[in-house]
């Protein structure tokens, strides 16, 4: 990158983001807690709720057309084959593959034809259908790193082939709808900003690291990751991107955007997750050109659409506070609640808790044998 690229004390953001001040304190105290401490008020309330509205797995049919509703071991290909028209069309093309136990070369050169098929070139992005928070994404650049991601997934594995963004701002936008309203909301919103490194002529990735101050910090999340690299030298004014999945358990870093949530974005989103056959509550992934286009509900790509499990991401905001955080957890969670009690008196039935223990494991399974996300 160039030099005239690094602005607020050398903090690299992607041409078309605000500026990112990294002032401060680099992270809530909160920010990297084990889930089970933060979704305890979360299982509390469910359990009351639960008792309130007997059910136990109604936020499962929150978005009743989806097994589950998302929440957990459903394929992110089970909710986007559903896409018809301007949301089809805005979603990054995409196709699902079965890896196998056979050679990489000839799995690759199958791949390569339905590359063709789906008018897609190197590079492109290759993620897992079950998983969550990153887990398993891949940057694909060219036809010897296909091969080697091959043979990385585990056999019976189904990983979506998509396109690469042509932009790199990002942004998590939730959305929700109640079934008896004409129109749904966006409820929360938040950038999502790539770490860098910016290198001096003189220091290795590794002491890049060890000097930045969020990096340092979290430098576990980086060092594993490239391994083979820790010992470059990063030239004068150039930059090094720690990461490529816009992951918050992964090291992006996320800034509560709440403020610029406009009357023709949300209006824009409406009309593109009404174009889902009863779609309620999720997250959008979303790549955009400048934050102005986005504001005006133009100029961007989904690249994926993430259902019940879903987090607002602005609690992840290092400013954010504790109770505002746990409070939005606990709006979403008895949204989904209400979600699902209208569904079933319209006629939907909660799945069985069998059926819920089941996903759960395949899920944790195939996770554990995923590679290591880029």
């Amino acid at each position: 990158m160039p030099e005239n690229d690094l602005v607020d004390n050398d903090i690299y953001v992607a041409p078309g983001m605000p500026p990112l001040d990294m002032s401060g304190k680099q992270t809530s105290f909160f920010e990297f807690w084990p889930a089970w401490a933060m979704y305890f008020p979360v299982v509390v309330q469910s359990l009351a709720m639960a008792l309130r509205y007997r059910s136990l797995m109604l936020p499962l049919i929150a978005n009743p057309k989806i097994p589950l509703s998302g929440m957990v071991g459903v394929g992110k290909s089970e909710l986007m084959s559903q896409a018809r028209g301007e949301c089809d069309a805005a979603i990054l093309s995409w196709f699902l593959f079965e890896v196998t136990a056979s050679h990489a070369g000839d799995q690759a050169a199958v791949i390569e034809r339905r590359m063709l098929d789906h008018q897609l070139t190197y590079p492109l992005v290759c993620k897992p259908d079950i998983g969550c928070r990153g887990v398993g994404v891949k940057l694909v650049n060219n036809r010897s790193e296909l091969e080697g991601v091959l043979r990385d997934f585990p056999a019976q594995a189904n990983v979506i082939f998509q396109r690469l963004a042509q932009w790199e701002p990002e942004a998590g936008v939730f959305y929700v709808r109640h079934p008896q309203e004409s129109e749904g909301r966006i409820i929360s919103m938040a950038l999502k900003y790539m770490p860098y490194v910016a290198g001096d002529g003189k220091s290795t990735l590794r002491q890049l690291i060890a000097q930045d101050r969020r990096a340092g910090e979290l430098s576990h999340l980086y060092l594993q990751r490239h391994e083979a690299s820790l010992g470059k030298v990063i030239d004068q004014g150039e930059t090094f991107r720690l990461i490529f999945a816009a992951s918050h358990s992964r090291g992006a870093i996320f800034r509560d955007a709440n403020d610029e949530i406009s009357a023709a974005m949300t209006t824009k989103v409406d009309q593109l997750m009404q174009q889902l056959p009863e779609f309620y509550y999720g997250r959008l992934d979303i790549k955009f050109r400048d934050l102005d286009s986005l504001k005006n509900g133009e100029n961007f790509e989904i690249v994926e659409i993430n259902c019940a499990s879903s987090e607002s991401l602005h609690i992840w905001d290092r400013r954010a506070k504790f109770s505002d955080a746990i409070r939005s957890l606990l709006f979403q969670y008895k949204t989904l609640f209400l979600l699902g009690a209208e569904n079933r008196r319209r006629g939907y039935r909660p799945p069985r808790f069998l059926t819920l223990l089941r996903a759960w494991k395949k899920e944790r399974q195939l996770t554990r044998l995923y590679p290591e996300t880029d």
